[in-house]
């Protein structure tokens, strides 16, 4: 795989740290512990669930973005109106 190649897999959310364990072989584990994996997968779950919807909150929060792009908003801002304000004055004329 090239290593410009596009990240295919799945990041965890941020905060939330992923762990990889080997996989037995198929057929090779008791039920104890598939059970105990599945607990452990519902929990790592959870916490990312937890993790996303903190990251889903902090960017559909408008007013803290808002309040962060000030700047790029005004700026904006007054594209829009001098691109209006010259659209108005051809239409006068």
């Amino acid at each position: 795989m090239a290593d410009d190649a596009p990240d295919l897999v799945p990041r965890p959310p941020a905060g939330v740290e992923r762990t990889q364990r080997p996989r037995p072989a198929p057929g090779t584990r008791t039920a104890k512990e598939i059970r105990n994996d599945i607990v452990r997968e519902r929990e790592e779950l959870g916490k990312s669930v937890e993790a996303l919807r903190g990251r889903v909150g902090e960017l559909t929060d408008w007013r803290r973005q808002v309040r962060e792009h000030k700047r790029e908003l005004a700026i904006g801002a007054a594209v829009v109106g001098f691109a209006v304000g010259g659209f108005l004055a051809l239409r006068r004329r």
